[in-house]
């Protein structure tokens, strides 16, 4: 995800203080301050040894550690772990091999022109692959199929101006200084694109890449019309000069990771939507409290509003509310109109995750990306139909929004945020689920639930039914604001929590009032890092993970870890990390995959058969210093003129196998 990473031992490009301000005021703090206590309790049961405290010693290490690698030992995985280090390029295990699918400024809609760095246009753009792409999903084709043909579906998060445009200098500047037509520009590099890809020469052979000029491919902007739906629809707080019915957005903004449904619709997330907003209203009127709570300020990440007014909150101060929801489309028709599903609650989504309960309701995981924020879950009311799609046309705007609690015994309890129970009253503000679902954080501050460190994707396990929750850092958390939940202060590495719901005779029930909790992992270097706990096999050479983002799993249940904000002063780039999730080999990580300089890990997706790893390298050469004219990295093209390009990156193995067997 973009910037709310803290990465406190190096300067970046990003100006964080604005990316990531903490905006829940008064964190509740429903546990008391036990750090370490349950964790190493739970670590020696599972077997996860490390560092509970500085200075432990790691128990054992795994067979190749010597050499700077990690070898199999009890892990079912087949690759040998990459050693750590940063460089302007990338690594890939042993007998993998790396391909690029497609970058930004490639060709996406039939006559869109061929990238020219020097010659940008929002023209161009809006019919090219956008800028920073995150999550990542694939549909085959036929719809219905399971080969290595299918659609393609990527975020596109932010944009980097000073990496975009040159003369601009670093990002500050950048920002500040993009004229109307660069902003113009960067609107239409927001959004998803969808791409028809194949892996030409069969499966397990040749090369991922696009169908030139598809008629299914599609670029969603942030002025593409998008339709409001849910309990949110119509709200007064909705309405805008320029739809003064509150049901129709143009566009969609900061789409960081997503998930799709059963009946094969994609879902994206809305997540930092208060960089784009900004001016002195933000401080003003009966929404400044709300506005505040969300992390608008008045000077704007980015300053958009300066050409464009619905962007400036003094001229339109309902437009932010029109924004942080989750948005469902259906990647196999691009002239279908996407919808805004507003009883999914509006936060910074960093995903939106499903798992079917044994009942058939659909159960969506969302975790709202911020330090001292939440965990949620919306249940349909209804299962969905398996034998007719247009009857879960709208299964998403009818059901509940909840939001968990995180309890001293290990039990998660998932609290409704429903107009009329508890607070949720209009004495507090709240006169319908409209205003629920518009200010979902102030409805889960009432209801007292957990402050994580930074919950971004929320997954569950197709194999384990279990539900894993990336908790990627948080630097602000004091001794004073732990709990068993989130046992360490100054949290940089974050850590991983494994959610299992209960299980009954017609399988895992997902839709149930509570849950059980574990520790999977807490990063960091075991044996300097407190806390820091895995696999007793990882070593402080290699193995260990920092910031833990987004996660996929494959056929097996073991878990592939995507990371944001490996501290590079360290010599640790971004990556990708494999586990397994049980037996032997449990919590026993290895890197798989190092990120060129600047650039986080996203997606990541495992592709048909378990033969490709698909990821989305994010933001190269956001760096200290870094711009346009001297790119820390001009990856992956590596050409003189040539910024550094975010792009989808497909790793196969050389000999045609399943990944990382």
């Amino acid at each position: 995800m973009q910037g709310s990473d803290e990465r406190s031992t190096v300067d970046t490009a990003m100006p964080r203080d604005i990316e990531d301000i903490g905006s829940n005021p008064a964190p509740v703090d429903p546990i008391g301050q036990v750090l370490g206590r349950r964790l190493a309790r739970r670590a020696a049961l599972r077997g996860l040894i490390g560092a509970t405290f500085a200075g432990v010693a790691v128990q054992g290490r795994a067979q190749g550690a010597d050499a700077g690698v990690q070898g199999v030992g009890a892990s079912t995985l087949g690759f040998r772990g990459l050693p750590h280090g940063t460089g302007p390029g990338e690594a890939v295990a042993e007998g993998h091999e790396v391909q690029v699918v497609i970058r930004w400024g490639d060709p996406v809609l039939p006559g869109a022109p061929a990238f020219d760095p020097t010659a940008q246009s929002a023209a161009a753009q809006a019919m090219q692959f956008g800028y920073n792409n995150d999550y990542l999903d694939f549909f085959p084709l036929p719809k219905g199929g399971e080969g290595e043909h299918g659609l393609l579906v990527v975020n596109h998060e932010y944009t980097n101006p000073e990496l975009m445009f040159a003369g601009l200098g670093d990002a500050r500047a950048a920002r500040l200084g993009t004229s109307a037509a660069q902003v113009a520009t960067e609107m239409m590099a927001h959004g998803a694109s969808v791409v028809e890809i194949r892996r030409e020469g069969g499966p397990g052979n040749g090369r991922w890449a696009p169908v030139a000029g598809s008629r299914l491919n599609r670029r969603i902007t942030a002025e593409t019309p998008i339709r409001v739906s849910g309990p949110a629809a119509g709200h007064d707080r909705l309405r805008t000069s320029a739809d003064p019915t509150g049901m129709l957005v143009r566009g969609t903004l900061n789409n960081c990771a997503g998930g799709n449904t059963p009946w094969g619709t994609v879902l994206i997330a809305e997540e930092n939507f208060n960089y784009y907003f900004g001016g002195p209203g933000v401080e003003e009127g009966a929404q400044a409290a709300s506005y505040k709570r969300y992390g608008l300020v008045r000077d704007a990440q980015f300053p958009w509003g300066r050409h464009v007014p619905r962007f400036d909150v003094a001229s339109e101060p309902n437009e932010p509310n029109r924004f942080g929801w989750v948005v469902e489309f259906d990647p196999y028709d691009p002239a279908s109109v996407p919808v805004k599903r507003t009883a999914l609650g509006r936060f910074k989504h960093e995903g939106c995750t499903h798992a079917v309960s044994a009942d058939g309701r659909v159960v969506i995981y969302m975790g709202d990306d911020e330090r001292f924020d939440y965990v949620y879950r919306f249940v349909t009311a209804r299962p969905w139909d398996r034998e007719n799609a247009a009857a879960n046309r709208d299964l998403l705007d009818e059901g509940t929004l909840s939001v968990a609690r995180f309890g001293d015994d290990g039990t998660v309890t998932w609290l409704p945020l429903v107009h009329g129970e508890g607070p949720l009253t209009e004495a507090n503000g709240f006169r319908s689920q409209g205003d629920v679902v518009i200010e979902a954080r102030r409805a889960a501050d009432l209801l007292g639930a957990t402050p994580m460190d930074r919950p971004e994707d929320v997954q569950a396990n197709p194999v384990n039914g279990r539900v894993y929750v990336m908790l990627t850092n948080n630097g602000s958390r004091t001794a004073a604001r732990t709990d068993e939940a989130n046992p360490r202060a100054n949290n940089i590495h974050g850590h991983v929590i494994e959610i299992v719901p209960p299980r009954g005779p017609r399988g895992v029930d997902h839709a149930a009032p509570t849950a059980r909790w574990e520790t999977f992992l807490m990063a960091g270097r075991p044996g300097s890092d407190p806390g820091a706990s895995y696999h007793r096999a990882v070593g402080a050479d290699s193995g260990w993970l920092s910031c833990p983002d987004n996660c996929a799993f494959d056929s097996k249940g073991r878990i592939w870890i995507a990371t944001d904000g490996a501290p590079a002063a360290a010599n640790v780039a971004d990556g990708l990390y494999a586990a397994d999730t049980e037996g032997e080999g449990r919590a026993l990580t290895r890197r798989f995959y190092a990120a060129p300089t600047g650039a986080e890990v996203c997606g990541p997706l495992i592709g048909p058969g378990d033969r490709t790893v698909f990821l989305a390298i994010q933001h190269p050469g956001e760096d200290r210093g870094s711009t346009y004219d001297k790119p820390s990295t001009r990856w992956p093209d590596h050409a003189e003129g040539m910024p550094p390009r975010p792009s989808i990156i497909a790793i196969v193995r050389k000999d045609g196998g399943a990944v990382g067997s």
